[in-house]
C-alpha cells in the first residue's frame, strides 16, 4: 500500500488531457465560452443576495471595501489557478492539481471541500432564487406559502403571524431542472449561461446607472458599522442582528464582510473544472479566469457603492423588510417611478441564479468525474452517457444530493459553508503552485504567475495568507460545521477511498488513444 502522500505523476494527467474518444469529455468551449461561463457563476447569489446580507452582518456601506479585500486574495488565487489551468488541462480543478503537487490525502481534502463550494454553492443560490420567485409572484398578487418555500429551521412574522417552514420547494425544483439539462450537454448548457449572463451584465449595469441618481449621503455615513452599534429588532421586538463581535464592526467588519462575499468570487474556480471540455486550454483558460474576475470585480464594487446608497444597510438585517431579495426591496422601497424596474431585475435575477446554478452543479460534477476515475469515488461518478457524453449519473446523484440540502437547509449556513470550502481551496492551490515551481522548474508553463519563483513565492504566499485570514474572519459556527464536515470527509477518506484508490494499489491509468489505456507502475518516489 503506497504512502496517503503519494503524487499522481504530472506525465499521467497530461495523457489524461490529450486523450480523446469516448470516456472522454468533448472539447467544445471556446475563450468567450469560459469567460461567460465564469461571469455566469460570479454574478448570482453573491451580488444580488450576499451583497446585501454582508452589509447588514458586519460591513455597513462598507462592503464595498469587503469586496475589494476578497478581490485581492481572489487575484492573487486567480494567477495560481491560471498557471495550473493552463499546464494541467483536465477536469478536477483544484483537486487535480493537489495529487500532482501535495498528494493524495491533501487532493482529497480539497476535493471534499469542493463539496462545500460547489454543491452547497447550488444550494445557496437555489435558495435565493426561491426567494426572488415569491417575489415575483407577489407582482400578480400571489406567492408560495411561507412553509412550503423555506427551510423546517426557518421562521418569521409575517402579517402579524409567526409561519414556521417545512420545505423549499422551488429550490428544489429549480435544482431538478437545471441537472437534467446538464445530463442533455455541455455545450447546450453554455449556450444558455451565454444568454443569460449578457442580460444579467446588463441589468446590473441598469440599476448602477439609474440607483446612482437615488443615492442618500446619509447611508454612507458612517462608512464602517461602529463598535456600540445598536443591535437590528424586527417587527414583534425580537434582536435579528448584534455587532458585538470584532468581526461585526470597524476594519473587522470588512474582513468579515470580505468572508461572507467571497462566495461571490467562485467563478472563476468553476472555469477551471471545465479545462478538460475547452478547444485551446493553454491560451483559453487564462483568459477565462482572470477575465471574468476582472469584469465581476469593477462590476461588483459599483454595485455594492449603489446598493447601500439606495437603502439603509440596517434595513438588509430584517428579513421582514430587505433582508430577502434585497435589490428588489431597494428598488420598490427607495427608487420611485422605477417599480418596474423591480420585477424586470427580479426576473432578470432568476434567470441570472439559473445560469450560477448550472455552473456549480457542472464544476461539482467535474471533480467528482476526476475523483471517480481515480478511484477515491464510486465508479458511477465517471461514468458518461452514451449519447450525451456527459456524467450523468453524477448529474443525477447530486440532483438529488443538492436538492435535498436546498429543500431544507437555511441559505444563510449554505452560503458561508460555500465561502469556507472556496477558501480551503484557494490557500491550498496556492501553496501548489509554489511547490510545483521547486519540484518540475523545467515543466512548461504556457502561462506563468508573476512572482512566483521558488526563492520569492510573493503571489503563492499572499493568496495563501489573504484566504487564510478570511477563513479565520468567517463566524464560529460556521467554522465548526465546516471542521465537523471535514472529519467526515477524513473518515470515508480511510474508510473507502484509501482502499479502492488506483495509486494505493500500484496502478496508473494512462489514456493513449480512443478506448485504449495501459497500465504502468507509478514512479517510486512518489510513493
Amino acid at each position: 500500500m503506497a504512502s496517503i502522500f503519494a503524487k499522481k505523476p504530472l506525465g499521467v494527467l497530461l495523457g489524461e488531457a490529450n486523450a480523446t474518444g469516448h470516456g472522454t469529455l468533448k472539447r467544445t468551449l471556446g475563450a468567450g465560452n469560459l469567460v461567460a461561463l465564469g461571469v455566469g457563476a460570479i454574478i448570482g447569489a453573491g451580488l444580488f443576495v450576499r451583497t446585501a446580507a454582508a452589509a447588514a452582518q458586519a460591513s455597513g456601506p462598507g462592503v464595498t471595501l469587503a469586496f475589494i479585500v476578497a478581490a485581492i486574495g481572489c487575484v492573487f488565487a486567480g494567477l495560481c489557478y491560471a498557471e495550473f489551468a493552463a499546464m494541467i488541462p483536465i477536469a478536477g480543478s483544484a483537486y487535480t492539481y493537489a495529487y500532482t503537487t501535495m498528494g493524495e490525502f491533501v487532493a482529497w481534502i480539497i476535493g471534499w471541500a469542493l463539496i462545500m463550494e460547489y454543491a452547497l454553492g447550488a444550494a445557496t443560490v437555489s435558495i435565493a432564487w426561491s426567494e426572488y420567485l415569491n417575489k415575483l409572484l407577489e407582482v400578480f398578487g400571489t406567492s408560495i406559502p411561507y412553509s412550503l418555500s423555506h427551510s423546517p429551521f426557518e421562521s418569521a412574522v409575517v402579517n402579524g403571524v409567526t409561519e414556521h417552514g417545512i420545505i423549499n420547494l422551488p429550490a428544489l425544483l429549480v435544482i431538478v431542472a437545471l441537472s437534467l439539462l446538464l445530463v442533455k450537454g455541455t455545450q447546450e448548457s453554455a449556450l444558455f449561461n451565454a444568454v443569460v449572463v449578457i442580460l444579467k451584465v446588463v441589468i446590473v449595469l441598469v440599476f448602477i446607472a439609474v440607483g446612482w441618481q437615488f443615492i442618500d449621503p446619509a447611508n454612507h455615513t458612517p462608512y464602517l458599522i461602529p463598535e456600540n452599534a445598536e443591535p437590528v429588532k424586527n417587527a414583534a421586538g425580537d434582536v435579528v442582528r448584534e455587532y458585538t463581535e470584532w468581526n461585526k464592526h470597524g476594519v473587522g467588519g470588512i474582513l468579515g464582510g470580505a468572508a461572507i462575499v467571497f462566495f461571490a468570487f467562485i467563478g472563476f474556480d468553476a472555469v477551471s473544472t471545465a479545462a478538460q471540455e475547452a478547444k485551446n486550454p493553454k491560451r483559453d483558460m487564462p483568459i477565462g479566469i482572470l477575465g471574468s474576475l476582472a469584469i465581476c470585480t469593477f462590476l461588483y464594487i459599483l454595485f455594492g457603492h449603489v446598493l447601500t446608497g439606495v437603502a439603509n444597510w440596517r434595513e438588509f438585517a430584517d428579513p421582514a423588510l430587505g433582508g430577502e431579495a434585497s435589490v428588489t426591496y431597494a428598488i420598490k422601497a427607495h427608487m420611485p417611478g422605477y417599480e418596474w424596474m423591480g420585477t424586470a431585475v427580479t426576473v432578470a435575477i432568476l434567470l441570472g441564479f439559473s445560469s450560477v446554478i448550472l455552473v456549480m452543479l457542472m464544476g461539482q460534477s467535474r471533480v467528482f468525474f476526476s475523483m471517480a476515475k481515480d478511484g477515491l469515488m464510486p465508479k458511477a461518478f465517471s461514468e458518461l452517457h452514451p449519447r450525451f457524453n456527459t456524467p450523468y449519473k453524477s448529474n443525477l446523484i447530486l440532483m438529488v444530493f443538492v436538492g435535498l440540502f436546498a429543500a431544507f437547509v437555511p441559505g444563510s449556513l449554505a452560503g458561508d459553508l460555500t465561502s469556507f470550502g472556496t477558501l480551503l481551496a484557494f490557500v491550498l492551490v496556492s501553496l501548489g503552485v509554489w511547490i510545483m515551481r521547486r519540484s518540475d522548474p523545467d515543466q512548461p508553463r504556457p502561462f506563468r504567475s508573476p512572482l512566483s519563483s521558488p526563492s520569492f513565492p510573493f503571489v503563492p504566499v499572499m493568496g495563501a495568507l489573504v484566504c487564510l485570514l478570511l477563513i479565520v474572519a468567517l463566524d464560529s459556527f460556521t467554522l465548526k460545521v465546516a471542521m465537523g464536515w471535514m472529519l467526515l470527509g477524513f473518515i470515508v477518506y480511510f474508510l473507502y477511498s484509501k482502499r479502492n484508490s488506483l495509486l494505493q494499489k500500484g496502478i496508473v491509468v494512462v489514456p493513449k488513444e480512443m478506448d485504449e489505456q495501459a497500465f504502468i507502475e507509478p514512479d517510486k518516489d512518489n510513493l
